[in-house]
């Protein structure tokens, strides 16, 4: 059926509906003839066929679009033409037309009895139309009948009417003022002056009087100044003004007295509303002329000249003539200001507060009394427009600072100016949500902008001011007192001070000192006296810091003490017996040493002092005192926390990175397998690299390659000082310098984690998994970085080439049983002893901690039992006494080796002794071990099966065992 639509709509043909619609007189419509319709119908056809036949039409002669058939049937014939095919062809286009028509007659003989009907209801619909435009032409003309007959004569005589009963009301008013100003001007009685309104009222005097008598009460002037105009109206009007300026005095500064008259005044005028009206518009008013005044004046005074075309000037165009210098000043000063008028609209709402509760408090006298629905309106109103005008205030107050804000460019501020400037809006702020609950979004995102603009530049700067500093850090331990800790900087004041990161470090001074005003709000303090923006200035950090620690001791005979080696003979000085207090700081006592505490130290734990000070240096306070100084504006600026944060994990990713390319980073260790950085380390340097360093800044073509503006946002990668000698096998390889450099870093780390759940409060919900992966993979990684950097010192620390020429030359095909190990097994412990010695006068210069001490005994032990598995390696004949013999010197070393270090197991222990083993393994077991034991080389794997079992098995079962050490060594190249 919709095939049959869409090609009567080709064909121009409509269904009945549609032609129903399109023509309304019956006539239009041509419906085909009876002789037409049994003509198409009496055609025998079968209905399957014809079916068929109106399926087999093209899809496209369905089409809705414009469709050329004539142009299809053309484009469609061969190159070459057939009339019988051709004949053919338009056969069966005429038996696909026949069927359509014919399905076409049906349907129309089908649907012709509801086009009758529905063309019978339009035609009655017309008539019903017809009828009632005749309808609505006659009552309008009866109503112009009535207008001009009745309502214009008769209402004019009623208005008429009306005017004289209002003119003899005023004759009688008019004789009363007379009388009332008589009275006043001779005697000065307010009172009486009252008393007499009031008779007006109870004699029912016109309107008139009971708006103008009050006014007696509150303008004594009134009854002199009466006589001076020519006509009452003028005077009327003249009292109006005098009371709206009294109303405009209310805003700046409120007093409930002079207030209490004036609403006094309003109300007996019957005027409460519009009072409201007009005390919002004053207050209006009141912030655009202060925030103008208060910015003039600063403009003025900067510019040092009489020129009066500031005072033309729009208030945004003037504020961009505020100098740096004067910028702080005058922002204080226009937040004292504006917040003199938020108090005097506080105040006016608690004055209003206050009377409506004494109003509907019932007397004795007047209990049965109902309130006037008049005063119930006028209270209702009142409030309601007080509510709504706490947001507009507040909206105007923050347009008025926003366009100060963003008037001047504070990207070239000082830090400590920067703050102070946040401090302020935040105090603000917080005015502004405890004036009508706003989050102030306007003051927010204006000081957003700024603050974003001026951080990156200020982080930018910090950067290049890290990467100086390393450059130029000597990595000496920078001396600080043994109880250390981040809450001792001033930077980091402000943690201490607040329980929530919300609130200004003005108000966090205030509650630190005064206890009992913490729960009050800015209002309930400041109602009488004083401004909550004179904070600011007043609570400075007074105190200056004490974190250092003289020569990094607490003092100098307990430095002396803890420089004796602790297995010297010498006597602990008398004095340190004692107990010890600090004069500088303070702190509790400490203990002496005992000498038998001294002795009884582990080895391994190479420490300066019992109290264990950090290990730190300059550039590592500075790194920390950037990130209190970072942490101090998120605080008081919540909405760049992602931005600050992010630049916070920028500074530990360079400190991170720089650790690692100045000690860390070195091609020996890659070759060794012995894993020494993790992939976790390995992601997270590739990823401080390329997000971070420019590494384009070091070559020769440098601002030619990249996008500039990727290149701004990454810092050139740092150079080691050329002070720092990391080649002097007398300092251990710079090892004292690698250790401060290390742990630094790793204190640096530890200081990070313990600011986490601060900066997780602050982090937006969206931005914390950015903050938890930092953490998980860039701060958790500090401490991975000792292995790559001690196993440097360790690879060069001991001759392991030395051992593998002596081993070279040890006879291993012997025929007996050894008592005595060999000589290289002396000359390595040997090695190990002076390796001992001199970390013990490392020590005396920088601490070094059990873990550092730990790591490096593991990787001179790990490479040493590594050169003695190679060193078997080598062997080119050996026999079971041989083998002996090796477990002997490994066992001898084993023994003497534990009495130097107390690091337990012994690494790698068992990556020697399975080795040796394994000669005595047989072929079969061979196989299987070649392939679970892969942490061996190829080489190593090799001698195996060549000195061990070369004698035993054929050539067949060698090749074999050959070929599965190849197969495991395959997947590595």
């Amino acid at each position: 059926m919709q095939k049959i639509k869409s090609l009567m709509a080709r064909q121009g043909l409509k269904s009945p509906q549609e032609s129903m619609a399109d023509l309304s007189p019956v006539e239009n419509l041509r419906i085909p003839s009876k002789e037409e319709l049994r003509e198409l119908r009496e055609q025998p056809i079968d209905p399957q066929a014809e079916q068929e036949i109106i399926d087999s039409i093209e899809e496209v002669y369905f089409s809705n679009d414009s469709f050329d058939m004539v142009q299809h049937e053309l484009e469609k014939l061969p190159p070459e033409l057939n009339l019988q095919e051709l004949e053919e062809y338009r056969d069966k286009l005429k038996r696909q037309q026949a069927a359509v028509s014919k399905k076409v007659a049906d349907l129309i003989l089908e649907k012709q009895p509801a086009y009758v009907k529905e063309l019978e209801r339009v035609t009655a619909l017309q008539t019903n139309l017809q009828l009632a435009a005749v309808i609505c032409t006659n009552a309008r003309r009866q109503l112009s009948v009535a207008k001009e007959g009745f309502t214009e004569a008769s209402l004019g005589l009623l208005a008429n009417q009306r005017r004289r009963h209002l003119l003899t009301g005023l004759l009688k008013s008019l004789r009363t003022i007379k009388t009332l100003v008589k009275l006043t001007h001779m005697e000065e009685d307010y009172p009486g002056a009252i008393q007499l309104c009031l008779e007006c009222q109870k004699a029912s005097t016109s309107r008139l009087i009971e708006t103008i008598i009050p006014l007696f009460l509150f303008f004594p002037p009134f009854p002199l100044t009466l006589a001076l105009f020519p006509s009452l109206s003028s005077a009327y009007f003249w009292l109006q003004e005098q009371l709206d300026v009294a109303l405009s005095k209310t805003c700046k500064h409120f007093d409930v007295s002079h207030y209490t008259k004036v609403q006094l005044a309003y109300t007996l005028l019957g005027k409460t509303q519009t009072a409201m009206d007009q005390l919002h518009m004053h207050f209006t008013q009141a912030i655009h002329n202060t925030v103008f005044q208060v910015v003039l004046g600063y403009v003025e005074l900067c510019a040092g000249n009489a020129d009066t075309k500031f005072q033309k000037m729009q208030y945004k165009d003037l504020c961009t003539h505020i100098t740096l210098d004067s910028y702080i000043p005058c922002l204080t000063d226009l937040c004292k200001a504006l917040w003199e008028v938020m108090l005097s609209y506080h105040r006016t709402m608690q004055w209003h507060e206050e009377h409506d509760k004494q109003e509907t408090t019932p007397t004795p006298e007047d209990a049965a009394a109902a309130e006037s629905d008049e005063l119930a309106v006028d209270r209702s109103y009142v409030k309601k427009k007080l509510e709504h005008g706490l947001t507009r205030i507040w909206q105007d107050v923050q347009l008025k600072v926003k366009a100060y804000i963003l008037g001047t460019d504070m990207s070239n501020f000082k830090y400590d100016d920067f703050i102070v400037v946040l401090d302020v809006i935040s105090r603000l702020m917080q005015v502004g949500e405890e004036f009508c609950g706003s989050k102030s979004e306007v003051l927010q995102e204006s000081i957003k902008r700024q603050s974003v603009n001026y951080f990156k530049n200020y982080h930018r700067a910090r950067l290049e001011e890290l990467r100086m500093f390393l450059e130029n850090e000597t990595w000496e331990l920078c001396p600080v007192k043994s109880n250390f800790n981040i809450a001792q900087l001033h930077e980091f004041k402000f943690m201490g001070q607040c329980r929530s990161p919300s609130v200004s470090p003005s108000r966090q001074a205030v509650s630190s000192t005064s206890p009992a005003q913490e729960e009050l709000s800015l209002f309930q303090q400041y109602q009488r006296e004083g401004n909550p923006f004179e904070m600011h200035m007043e609570h400075k950090e007074e105190e200056t810091e004490d974190v250092l620690a003289s020569n990094g001791y607490e003092s100098d005979e307990l430095e002396k003490s803890v420089y004796q080696d602790y297995d010297s003979d010498s006597d602990v000085p008398e004095e340190l017996k004692q107990d010890y207090v600090d004069e500088q700081t303070g702190d509790a006592p400490l203990k002496s040493v005992p000498r038998e505490t001294m002795r009884s130290k582990k080895k391994s734990d190479y420490n300066l002092n019992k109290t264990n000070a950090p290990i730190l240096t300059n550039t590592t306070l500075n790194v920390i005192r950037l990130v209190g100084k970072y942490m101090q504006m998120m605080n008081i600026l919540k909405p760049i926390a992602f931005d600050v944060i992010h630049c916070v994990s920028q500074l530990f990713d360079y400190y991170l990175y720089a650790v690692y390319t100045f000690f860390g980073r070195n091609d020996m260790y890659e070759s060794s397998g012995l894993g020494l950085i993790s992939s976790r380390l390995r992601t997270t340097l590739n990823r401080i690299q390329e997000s971070l360093i420019d590494m384009e800044a070091v070559g020769e073509n440098a601002g030619v390659h990249g996008p500039a503006e990727d290149r701004k946002e990454k810092v050139p990668s740092p150079h080691l000082s050329q002070l720092v000698v990391l080649t002097n096998s007398g300092t251990l390889y710079g090892l004292a310098q690698r250790v401060v450099a290390t742990e630094s870093l790793v204190f640096l780390a530890e200081q990070f984690e313990s600011l986490q759940s601060h900066l997780d409060t602050m982090m937006p919900a969206a931005k914390k998994p950015f903050l938890q992966q930092f953490y998980s993979q860039t701060v958790s990684t500090a401490s991975e970085l000792r292995k790559p950097i001690y196993w440097i010192v360790a690879a060069k620390a001991i001759d392991y080439e030395q051992m593998l020429l002596m081993m070279a030359g040890v006879k291993w095909d012997i025929r007996e049983i050894m008592s005595q190990h060999n000589v290289y097994v002396d000359v390595l412990l040997k090695e190990f002893e002076q390796f001992n010695k001199r970390l013990g006068e490392v020590s005396r210069h920088v601490r070094i901690p059990l873990p550092v001490s730990n790591v490096l005994w593991e990787h001179c032990i790990r490479l040493a039992n590594r050169t003695l598995v190679e060193g078997y390696a080598n062997v080119k004949k050996c026999s079971n006494e041989g083998r002996a013999l090796m477990q002997l010197d490994f066992q001898q070393f084993l023994m003497k080796l534990e009495k130097l270090t107390d690091l337990r197991p012994i690494p790698d222990k068992e990556f020697v002794e399975t080795y040796i083993k394994a000669y005595y393994l047989t072929e079969n077991d061979m196989e299987q071990f070649i392939k679970n034991h892969r942490e061996y080389s190829m080489k190593q794997l090799a001698n195996l099966v060549n000195v061990c079992l070369g004698s035993h098995i054929n050539k067949k079962a060698r090749q074999k065992l050959l070929a599965a050490i190849d197969d495991i060594d395959r997947p590595k190249r």
